[in-house]
């Protein structure tokens, strides 16, 4: 803490007392090397360090299941009604950021990597006028002696800027958004890094189910060679020739259905999969699910097939909002009413419950309770419905 924060703190009536240290954390979790099974000839399915850029690749812009996840969370807490204590609060919190609406990209952040960094822009008076999502990956946080984040470095090719977290008011320059990491000081955990694994499946059984319809669907058949004398083979040459014709001439789903013409010693053998072969669909379909409960989205409302959780589309939105949007949206309006509390005393911004559809029934049941409780008084119960009080 420097000497001005100090003073700041004191003349607050705050503790100065010496935080305790923090582990230093030099880089995201997402830049740590992790082994993955796959097959070296095989690129599609091997991959070497996990890092967020190609995490992100994988799930948003390949896989349509965790994309409409993602989508689905950022786009409902970026539509969520927001009551705010002050009218200018609300003003900055609803202008867009980079043309993106602001809360719709940090969730979207805090869903995939975990962290979102919010910079307060200012004008030259120092008042706040626009609040700014940096990219998650590009930003690094830089510790003190004793762990705690003194600054930010946002690196965008060779150009680096440091960003202090804090002025020589203590005011925030840089508003840290991030879910809990129970092994990170600095850094957040996202849905995707749990996700990863049933993404990569997800995603192998896609390209497994291309693969088979370029080959009519099913393995077509084998060629037996019968020569009807014991202990006759095909030589390297002949084995060769045939394998090249049978791949330019009947293979891909141009060739389907051509006709085969063999010659003397070949038979045609039919083959088909079995339902343990074809045991793939449903280890897609629970990679689906698993994607969904990463990212805390009722399977129902991706159109998951075989799953009957919840008995409509009613009640599976409602756990939406009270299992995933609300505790994001919760996350977000928090850190950023304290971020910008030094320039709005006792800044408060919150989701109105009452303004949101999905909710309608239990407010309409909370709201018939409270008014038959003859019991309360009229601020009492303007107070447990969340209204404000009537001032004299």
């Amino acid at each position: 803490m420097s000497f001005f924060q100090s003073l700041a703190a004191a003349f607050k009536g705050e503790a100065v007392t010496p935080r305790a240290p923090l582990g230093r954390s030099f880089i995201s979790p997402w830049i740590a090397a992790a082994d993955w099974r796959g097959e070296p000839s095989r690129p599609e399915f091997s991959r070497g360090p996990s890092n967020y850029a190609a995490a992100a690749r994988e799930a948003y812009l390949r896989n349509p299941v965790a994309q409409r996840a993602v989508r689905i969370v950022a786009e409902g807490v970026g539509s969520a009604p927001v009551r705010a204590s002050h009218p200018e609060l609300l003003a900055l919190v609803s202008e867009t950021s980079a043309g993106q609406p602001l809360l719709e990209t940090l969730a979207a952040h805090l869903m995939l990597h975990g962290n979102a960094f919010v910079q307060v822009l200012r004008d030259a008076e120092g008042i706040p006028v626009e609040l700014f999502a940096l990219r998650p990956e590009r930003v690094t946080v830089i510790p003190d002696a004793a762990g705690w984040p003194a600054a930010f470095a946002y690196k965008v090719g060779e150009k680096t800027m440091r960003i202090d977290a804090v002025d020589d008011l203590g005011r925030a320059n840089l508003i840290h958004v991030r879910h809990f990491h129970p092994s990170d000081d600095h850094y957040g955990a996202g849905c995707l890094e749990a996700a990863e694994e049933a993404v990569a499946i997800h995603n192998a059984a896609a390209r497994w189910n291309r693969s088979l319809l370029e080959n009519a669907a099913r393995p077509s058949g084998a060629l037996v060679y019968d020569p009807g004398e014991p202990g006759a083979a095909l030589t390297a040459d002949q084995f060769e020739r045939i394998k090249s014709e049978l791949s330019a001439a009947y293979s891909g789903m141009g060739n389907a259905g051509r006709p085969m013409l063999l010659e003397g010693g070949l038979r045609w053998q039919a083959l088909a999969l079995t339902p343990a072969d074809m045991d793939f669909a449903t280890l897609k379909a629970a990679a689906a699910r698993d994607i969904a409960l990463a990212f805390g989205v009722p399977p129902m409302l991706l159109g998951i097939p075989g799953d009957n959780t919840y008995a409509n589309y009613r009640e599976a939105n409602r756990a939406l909002w009270r299992l995933t949007l609300l505790p994001v949206a919760g996350k977000i309006l928090s850190a950023l009413a304290e971020g910008l509390r030094p320039w709005f005393a006792g800044a408060s911004l919150i989701v109105d419950f009452d303004r949101v559809p999905a909710l309608g029934e239990d407010r309409e049941r909370l709201w018939a309770q409270v008014t038959a409780a003859d019991f309360l008084t009229g601020e009492e119960k303007r107070a447990l419905l969340g209204i404000e009080q009537v001032q004299a």
